[in-house]
């Protein structure tokens, strides 16, 4: 089943995180997403391009209304023409496959 067809499982302290190894497959299915490392944790981002920040602004809120109907929320700078989404999960203080789904989703709401 596609990432973004895939549910988000309640994710709690020491939750096992997603090794390097899975990460490289996971990625695989969301090839414009990057890891990226912030403050010591590793983290999934992408930046998306829009004509405007009309547009942008639409994006950024379609995404709040996804990541509230699952509890899971992502860091989200939106700015003219651009919106970076970035996805880990704070509980373990890295990736979960929760992270990886969402990015797919995340995906999914250009289509």
């Amino acid at each position: 089943m596609k990432l973004s067809q895939q549910s988000c499982e309640a994710c709690r302290t020491g939750a096992p995180m997603v090794s390097n190894k899975e990460a490289t497959v996971l990625l695989l299915e969301i090839p414009h997403w990057a890891l990226v490392e912030n403050n010591g944790t590793t983290q999934l981002q992408r930046v998306y391009s829009f004509k405007n920040f009309k547009s942008a602004l639409a994006f950024t809120n379609e995404l709040g209304e996804l990541a509230e109907s699952v509890f899971h929320h992502p860091s989200i700078l939106t700015e003219w023409g651009k919106v970076t989404v970035t996805w880990w999960t704070h509980t373990i203080e890295g990736l979960h496959r929760n992270d990886f789904i969402m990015a797919a989703k995340t995906d999914d709401l250009l289509s």
